[in-house]
């Protein structure tokens, strides 16, 4: 598998910052492995951006796997740098994967993804799996994300690769918990298209929605964790709100457990060929 290294480390770089829109020279691109300094900038800007969710990263497979496959895949981890300042705007966190079938994917999603990759360690890999998009705060709205995405594309035919796999969180279905995901993604807005703002940008560039990864996240964890997430007592069975979340909080009170259940949405690209 091409690696992004030696001799073909700056053709590699060229063809991933060519996913990039905006003026030539503007924004450039390079994998971790490329650019060894830009891997502890790029994990701050990601647990920056993902830090109000921050109990997502109490998943068991998020626990004992997540920052093992960091170290262990420095060139799936693509930067996207503004060249003028040197700035890094937005990253993004992938993994390699061997799949018989891209389509029938599990309901486990995310966590069933990172516990995969690890296990596979990278043989015979023939699709990558997205894991995160991260964009600084102040960087927003200004499309970054969808480069990012074109970006993984491009990574992914470079690696001889078929597809890209996301379990994409939509990002406005935590003001709807209560509803169904297979459901909220059938929603449409006023104009027709698809309602969420994030499942749309996928599908604007190429992405199609395959399925709903209905266990995606899994975490279980004490009432005591849950209740400054929530600012609530919780002292009492049944469902509530948690804050940023896709789906309720379930309070076992008897078990003394709160679990929180996150669905997501499979979403899959097709390659672009590399000319």
């Amino acid at each position: 598998m091409l690696q992004l290294f030696g001799r073909n480390q700056s053709r590699a770089g060229a063809a991933l910052s060519r996913a990039v829109r905006g003026q030539e020279g503007e924004f450039a691109v390079a994998t971790c492995a490329d650019r060894p300094d830009l891997f502890e900038p790029s994990v701050a800007l990601e647990n920056e951006v993902w830090d109000r969710l921050s109990f997502l990263d109490y998943t068991k497979a998020h626990h004992d796997y997540y920052d093992k496959l960091l170290e262990r895949f420095p060139q799936y981890r693509v930067c996207m740098i503004e060249t003028a300042t040197g700035e890094l705007v937005a990253t993004g966190m992938c993994v390699p994967l061997r799949l018989t079938d891209d389509v029938l994917l599990p309901h486990e999603g995310w966590d069933w993804m990172v516990e995969t990759a690890y296990e596979q360690d990278g043989a015979g890999a023939n699709v990558i799996g997205a894991l995160t998009i991260s964009v600084a705060d102040h960087h927003r709205q200004r499309g970054f994300a969808r480069d990012v995405i074109n970006t993984v594309r491009t990574l992914a035919a470079l690696n001889q690769c078929s597809s890209v796999i996301v379990p994409v969180r939509p990002n406005a279905k935590c003001d709807h918990p209560y509803v169904p995901m297979q459901h909220y993604i059938g929603w449409t807005d006023d104009r027709g298209r698809i309602f969420d703002p994030w499942l749309r940008s996928h599908a604007a560039v190429g992405g199609e929605i395959i399925g709903v990864c209905e266990r995606s996240m899994v975490v279980e964890e004490p009432i005591s964790f849950w209740k400054p997430w929530t600012g609530l007592p919780l002292d009492s069975d049944g469902d509530v709100e948690l804050p940023g979340a896709l789906a309720p909080l379930t309070i076992d009170v008897t078990a003394g457990t709160g679990t929180y259940v996150e669905p997501n949405v499979w979403v899959k690209y097709r390659t672009p060929v590399m000319v």
